[in-house]
């Protein structure tokens, strides 16, 4: 079986904060947990790189677009690599292979009658000299009055015109721009709206959206989808294939989605490959992103498939919600954020991997408090799945010389483990993570009492047989917890299976064998709880310093 997974291109003018991660992170559990199946795996994803925040950013900095984009991408790849991110390819949208790529979409679309030129009007700032790309305008939002951007409003999700919005202003320059008419090609969605509600239909029932998709999916084709513009007049970006539109760029809503094609293209390349095999009716394909990313990833991608006659269209839309920190909601310009950076250098990578799972936003906002992730650590982490493994090693260790005792494993147990297996694979599959990961845990609190009940430190004294069932059999449940954990934690489970001298791995029961146990240390330590009010103080001193 083939599988791809696309996670969506974070802006590289900004530090990443927990809400990319809470987001992201699914991408990497369900690509595991396919290549530990045996599937065929295609995972990607990249720096978006010629977006206008971008173009922002360099010029309040007095930098080049490119210094920017080259700075955060670097840190956006160390960040995932340090989190376990298994990207086959984590690429950005100003390469070569991308620009190319884009073109020849953009060309096919046109080839194929999807695209049309209009004369339209477009915000102009008079005093910075140039039409303003959507996100340099500002305003409030004509639907619900927040404050807004020109392409979305992030409190509704509406996808805007500039000239939609109320009060406009640059936002380079606080003024109000004027309205003057300029050339661009647009795109026909309407064209699409008959085959996208049927797309709509069997998609989201098949491969089971969740609520947030579903919801925003069916509001927009009620409204009826209208022709969007999909070239802008940008500094940066792709530029326009066709002849008459020399200096503008191709729009974000073609450009930086179609970068799940384009990087499995390059990818393709770089594995003498056939990208082909991932794009195709047979493939399963999961994309990856947060609440404000759904429209374009259900009708937009959609749309632009459908045009260009690429008839392998995005099945489990795994959206999420919104991450909260400390009961607020992210606000970068205030740095009310927790980066993901600093996040690393302070804690274990599976300690971030799990709380970002146990406390999934997937069907209602979460929220990040350094109080339910210290105590998340050391009672989860620590106190149930590092307790298991630690007493129970430390007892072969001591009373075993390291070897691990001969004896049947208990059938029942065989059998827990085996069902295991199947319900968590049914859950990772479905995009159901959070609730995969608790169904292991529920098993590890089950382990644990287990071991109490059996009092091995007794009866490795008067029941010498019955000691060796219970470490065995618990050494049979560790086994298997390493493989059924290793999607979520892998750097722990990498460290088990270094003491149990485990190779390969699959997503399979695997029976216990005759080895000896080496280099046996606790998966985690404690972590102070006094960290709790240095790390809110820290948090609080960051805002106050604006």
């Amino acid at each position: 079986m083939t599988t791809f997974i696309g996670g969506a291109w974070p802006y590289a003018n900004g530090s990443l904060h927990i809400g990319h991660i809470a987001a992201l992170l699914p991408g990497d559990i369900i690509a595991r947990y396919h290549r530990q199946k045996g599937d065929d795996v295609l995972y990607v994803s990249g720096s978006d790189c010629n977006g206008t925040p971008i173009a922002i950013r360099a010029k309040q900095e007095n930098k080049s677009p490119k210094e920017i984009a080259d700075y955060y991408h670097n840190e956006f790849l160390l960040c995932f690599e340090k989190l376990g991110f298994t990207y086959d390819l984590y690429t950005r949208t100003d390469t070569a292979d991308h620009e190319d790529s884009v073109k020849e979409l953009f060309l096919q679309l046109y080839e194929n009658n999807m695209l049309y030129n209009k004369t339209i009007e477009q915000a102009y700032c008079e005093y910075d000299h140039q039409f303003l790309p959507d996100r340099l305008v500002e305003g409030e939002c004509p639907n619900c009055g927040s404050k807004a951007r020109g392409d979305q409003c992030d409190n509704c999700s509406a996808i805007l015109d500039p000239l939609e919005l109320i009060n406009k202003v640059c936002k380079l320059c606080g003024n109000e721009p004027v309205i003057r008419e300029t050339q661009h090609l647009y795109y026909k969605f309407s064209e699409l709206q008959s085959d996208l509600e049927t797309y709509f239909k069997e998609a989201s029932k098949k491969y089971n959206w969740r609520q947030n998709a579903l919801a925003i999916t069916d509001r927009y084709l009620s409204e009826g989808v209208p022709d969007r513009s999909v070239t802008r007049d940008l500094p940066i970006g792709v530029e326009v294939p066709i002849p008459g539109y020399e200096g503008k760029k191709i729009y974000v809503w073609i450009e930086a989605v179609a970068g799940y094609l384009t990087a499995s293209k390059q990818w393709a390349a770089l594995n003498n490959r056939d990208y082909k095999d991932f794009w195709n009716p047979n493939t399963n394909s999961y994309y990856i992103h947060g609440k404000d990313n759904i429209p374009f990833h259900t009708i937009i991608w959609p749309s632009i498939l459908l045009g260009a006659n690429i008839s392998s269209l995005p099945q489990y839309i795994v959206s999420s919600e919104y991450m909260t920190l400390e009961k607020r909601k992210i606000s970068t310009s205030q740095s009310w954020a927790v980066w993901i950076s600093d996040l690393i250098d302070k804690y274990h990578p599976d300690t971030i991997r799990y709380f970002f799972t146990i406390n999934a936003p997937e069907t209602r906002d979460a929220d990040f408090s350094f109080r339910e992730f210290i105590y998340s650590h050391n009672s989860e982490l620590l106190g149930a799945f590092g307790n298991l493994v630690n007493r129970t090693f430390k007892f072969i260790e001591k009373s075993y010389d390291s070897i691990i005792p001969t004896a049947p494993v208990n059938k029942n147990i065989i059998k827990d483990i085996n069902e295991l297996y199947t319900e968590v694979g049914k859950l990772i599959e479905a995009s159901k993570i959070k609730e995969a990961l608790e169904l292991i845990f529920n098993y590890v609190r089950k382990s644990n009492k287990y071991f109490d009940e059996e009092q091995p430190w007794l009866t490795f004294k008067t029941q010498k047989e019955k000691c060796d069932i219970t470490l065995v059999n618990c050494t049979f449940i560790i086994q298997n917890l390493s493989q059924l954990l290793n999607p979520f934690l892998p750097f722990s489970c990498e460290q088990l299976h270094q003491m149990m001298n485990i190779r390969n791995i699959d997503w399979a029961v695997r029976t216990p064998l005759s080895f000896k146990l080496s280099d046996v240390k606790p998966l985690y330590e404690r972590l102070d709880v006094n960290l709790i009010e240095e790390e809110t103080e820290l948090l609080n001193r960051m805002v106050e310093n604006i």
